[in-house]
């Protein structure tokens, strides 16, 4: 990622057709559009195309169908596209063929053209070179704005790249400078905080992030299993026992990297998974043996605030407790709340990404404060996990 991609900057556009390949699969209920967060993101492409004088196209896809299903149809989310960048949005029922290439001619410089879900098509997912071609016909350049859909190597997230002249949209280009920032050519010393259910889940990103982080801050269910791995008894609380050798594995990766290992030192339990049930704190040593870790301690916290305050670039996913019941957020969100205060200071570049880091830092209250926040979630895990990401790549200058 550190080669050189074409933005929007190496092209006049005007008067070209935009194949614009954008991530418009957005939450819905009964029809409408429940999060425009998604849109948001993608405006700013799309209105600087549309001033430019470019035929703006766009290309997305929604949901899972298997052939074409009015329920997964791009109608209605075109027609909240258009509340959202406030400029009419077309819609052609189809993402080749005649109803495509007739709502095309009739454009105008400077419109704005929403194309019907290509996964309607199964060829996309295989990224079939026909459907390729004819996906060409309709456009003179082909610029990608969908980081989330980067690690697929589908027809219009990687095909089209081979097939037209290839750009990073603002979003793509804001994404890639900030991924940059953080793994990539970062001012160091680096911290990274994993957390999350399930070890099984993060092998491949814990082992590349031991080789490029001096600290990983382990925390959630993963962090059980390390625990156990070492010999601590973590009571009825959620751990992979069988991946105890796969966690020693990653530890001695880790010490053979110099990278330090940061785990619990105590832990808040409770004897329900449920919100505002009681709830103690415990040295590692004194799990009772029927009880559930739910959080990392006060002593874990500090910490976790004492690895922030010793780095100057912080990449982050997932909570380090289960933050969706209080009071077993508070790990998450003081150390959320302690990352924003040292980004604000200028102390410090955070980078986060992935669904439940999203929501967790939403619900903290910080995600305006980081330096960057991901919505792309398998892209970011697979950019994280060192992982070519075909959508990426095929933007680059050879």
């Amino acid at each position: 990622m550190t080669k050189t991609f074409r933005t929007l900057d190496d092209v006049d556009v005007k008067g070209k057709r935009v194949l614009l390949r954008v991530d418009l699969n957005v939450p819905m209920d009964a029809g409408k559009v429940t999060d425009t967060t998604r849109l948001e993101r993608v405006m700013p492409t799309i209105t600087e195309l549309s001033s430019k004088g470019a035929k703006v196209i766009l290309l997305a896809h929604f949901g899972r169908p298997k052939g074409r299903d009015d329920k997964n149809s791009l109608k209605p989310v075109a027609a909240a596209l258009a509340d959202v960048i406030k400029k009419p949005v077309g819609f052609a029922d189809d993402c080749i063929g005649e109803p495509a290439a007739k709502a095309i001619a009739a454009m105008n410089d400077g419109d704005i053209l929403c194309l019907e879900n290509t996964r309607f098509h199964p060829e996309e997912e295989k990224n079939d070179p026909a459907f390729v071609a004819k996906l060409a016909e309709l456009g003179d350049i082909w610029v990608n704005d969908a980081f989330s859909a980067a690690h697929r190597a589908h027809a219009t997230t990687e095909g089209l790249g081979h097939k037209l002249p290839a750009y990073a949209g603002r979003t793509m280009q804001a994404e890639l400078v900030a991924l940059n920032k953080a793994l990539e050519a970062p001012v160091k010393p680096v911290i990274a905080i994993v957390g999350g259910a399930k070890v099984s889940t993060k092998i491949d990103l814990l082992e590349n992030l031991v080789t490029k982080v001096q600290a990983l801050v382990i925390g959630g269910g993963m962090a059980n299993t390390f625990l156990h791995a070492q010999g601590v008894k973590v009571g009825k609380s959620l751990c992979e026992k069988d991946l105890a050798p796969t966690a020693l594995r990653i530890l001695d990766k880790a010490e053979a990297a110099n990278c330090a290992i940061i785990l619990p030192v105590d832990a808040t339990v409770a004897y329900h998974f449920e919100a505002n049930a009681p709830s103690f704190a415990y040295g590692l040593d004194a799990i009772p043996p029927d009880s559930m870790i739910l959080d990392v301690g006060p002593r874990s916290i500090e910490r976790i605030h004492a690895a922030i305050d010793d780095a100057a670039t912080l990449v982050w996913n997932g909570p380090v407790g289960a933050f969706e019941l209080t009071p077993f957020d508070k790990g998450t969100v003081e150390a959320a709340k302690h990352a924003a205060k040292r980004t604000k200071a200028g102390k410090l570049v955070s980078v986060a990404g992935g669904g439940d880091t999203v929501a967790a830092l939403n619900h903290a209250g910080v995600a305006d404060d980081f330096t960057y926040i991901s919505t792309a979630g398998g892209a970011f895990l697979e950019w994280m996990e060192g992982k070519p990401l075909p959508g990426v790549e095929v933007l680059q200058v050879k």
